[in-house]
């Protein structure tokens, strides 16, 4: 691959991945959450299921222990989130959503599913189930992060 190919392609690939986190925080928005940065949502993401201490949400964020904290404050004050003792840490507090926090959860994914049955109407539905397992097979594992 010639490297304006691969510019072309990293190019494209960055477009979608911004084009699909706004069509999930719009659809968020749609479905009566609001006060949300689309960086709250890959908060949500690792706070889902079992919450996590500010530590491991800085960490999987990609941003300081202070960044997180300000983020965690936000989302306890706006009701989608609350601090609990840990259950295994006495020092710790653990982080988890409230039912509206898993409600907004549940609303993004629906958000999501929007918008890849769209690209279904452009590309087919096959293609974007190959373009998933082709994906799956290149993406790293591990936290995703905004792009900050």
């Amino acid at each position: 691959m010639q490297n304006s190919e691969a510019m072309a392609l990293s190019a494209a690939l960055l477009a979608v991945a911004g084009e699909l986190t706004q069509r999930i925080h719009e659809g968020v928005v749609a479905r009566g959450f609001e006060g949300l940065r689309p960086a709250h949502g890959f908060a949500f993401a690792r706070l889902s299921p079992a919450g996590a201490t500010v530590t491991e949400l800085a960490s999987h964020l990609g941003v300081t222990k202070q960044a997180a904290s300000q983020l965690v404050d936000e989302i306890v004050r706006k009701g989608y989130a609350e601090r609990r003792p840990h259950p295994e840490d006495a020092r710790a507090r653990l982080i988890v959503l409230t039912g509206r926090g898993r409600a907004c959860t549940r609303a993004a994914e629906e958000s999501a599913a929007d918008a890849v049955r769209a690209w279904g109407e452009v590309i087919g539905d096959e293609q974007v189930r190959w373009l998933g397992r082709q994906l799956t097979h290149l993406a790293p594992y591990g936290p995703i992060r905004p792009a900050w």
